[in-house]
């Protein structure tokens, strides 16, 4: 088996939280190096997120896992030295702090390309590096809001409803690692050099967008909420079972013919008005109530075994605690245990995507506050001598 992909590529990560250090985690799974800077004291506040094992998170575990932390405090003038001097060595810096804060301290994009040509710098943002909301604050959740998917989420009539993950941040992310990866190539494969990477939130969600835009602007239409269905695909819905709910997508043709077959509608399945989408997205209602009718006297295993036999999609609504429990989770190896500093195994999402050739791994749990600060400053190359100079005066920790 070879190597891991990222093997020999150095990671400088600026960033907290979720979209930049999602990104940073995506590459530290297929072997790059992560350098993460710290603030000292409280250090990331992903740390304190959540449900607390020992006083650490244990979604840091997850976030963090291959990486170094290096406590640096930014705001201070040598520790801005202490990022140049990491950045003039590193392939890749992260950051997702609000636009404007790296150039206050000095670490602008144009002042460490002068230093590092060859340095590809990510920067994850609520709203971009430019544009006129640039500089405003933005979490994910606004991001989500902006890019209509919270318009989306939820019950005709009723208040929008969020997904349950910070999935403005984690899409930022992949979307990010995504044009690191292109721009090392462009720099390594192609003979280019370093560039900026303008990751926004909001538009890697827009970007997912599907047809929103499209059927607006041909035909001024604006997809609203639909509860569980997916609005001009049909059937594609959650129906009642007696012990809860199961979804089943027969939207495909042969699909769709065959699912009225086992639940005892041949009348709709070979209605020919109802062959293809656009007929049955029509009479959509009248079909969500044959289907419901069926699945209502039945439970959900009953209900998932007939549509195994029919060969038509469908599943249960998985908690955690199903997923924790799912056989076909284990025989992929879906699920990982990482045992922390602190002794405790945690459970998280192995590496993503599989490669078959050069798959990536969990390496390291995740460091404790300032783990590597004395490893990785004395690879930079300061002495013992000028890191406890540094340390007492607060630098880093």
């Amino acid at each position: 088996m070879a190597g891991q992909i990222l093997a020999g590529i150095r990671v400088l990560e600026l960033g907290q939280l979720i979209a930049g250090p999602f990104a940073a985690k995506t590459l530290a799974d297929f072997g790059a190096q992560v350098i993460k800077i710290e603030p000292p004291g409280q250090g990331d506040p992903l740390r304190k997120w959540r449900l607390l094992h020992e006083g650490t998170s244990v979604w840091w575990e997850a976030q963090s896992r291959n990486k170094q932390s290096v406590c640096v405090d930014l705001r201070q003038a040598e520790g801005q030295d202490i990022v140049r001097l990491l950045a003039q060595q590193a392939d890749v810096l992260i950051e997702n702090f609000r636009p404007g804060t790296l150039e206050k301290w000095g670490l602008s994009w144009e002042a460490l390309q002068e230093l590092n040509p060859r340095l590809i710098m990510l920067r994850v943002s609520g709203y971009g590096q430019t544009g006129p909301k640039a500089r405003e604050p933005g979490f994910a959740a606004i991001g989500e809001a902006m890019a209509g998917l919270r318009y989306l989420n939820g019950e005709p009539g009723r208040a929008p409803v969020r997904a349950g993950l910070s999935l403005g941040d984690t899409i930022a992310g992949l979307h990010g690692a995504l044009g690191v990866m292109m721009a090392l190539y462009q720099r390594d494969a192609r003979g280019g050099v370093g560039q900026v990477i303008d990751a926004a939130l909001y538009e890697s969600l827009f970007n997912l967008s599907e047809s929103l835009l499209p059927e607006y602007s041909v035909f001024g239409a604006v997809r609203e909420p639909a509860g569980a269905a997916l609005p001009g695909i049909a059937p594609s819905n959650a129906y009642p079972c007696e012990d809860g709910y199961v979804l089943i997508a027969g939207n495909g043709d042969a699909i769709y013919a065959r699912l009225m077959a086992r639940i005892g509608r041949n009348d709709l399945g070979q209605d020919p008005d109802l062959a293809h989408n656009d007929g049955r997205a029509r009479r959509v209602a009248e079909i969500d109530a044959a289907i419901g009718a069926w699945t209502q006297a039945r439970r959900i295993d009953d209900v998932l075994a007939a549509m195994r036999e029919a060969d038509v999609p469908a599943g249960r609504i998985y908690s955690v605690a199903d997923i924790a429990a799912d056989p076909h989770y284990r025989a992929r190896n879906a699920i990982t245990t990482v045992e922390s500093a602190a002794g405790v195994p945690v459970e998280m999402p192995a590496v993503f995507p599989y490669l078959s050739a050069n798959p990536g791994a969990v390496r390291e749990r995740a460091p404790t506050l300032g783990e590597h600060t004395d490893t990785v400053l004395a690879q930079a190359g300061l002495s013992n001598e000028q890191r406890r100079a540094l340390r007492a005066k607060g630098v880093i920790a």
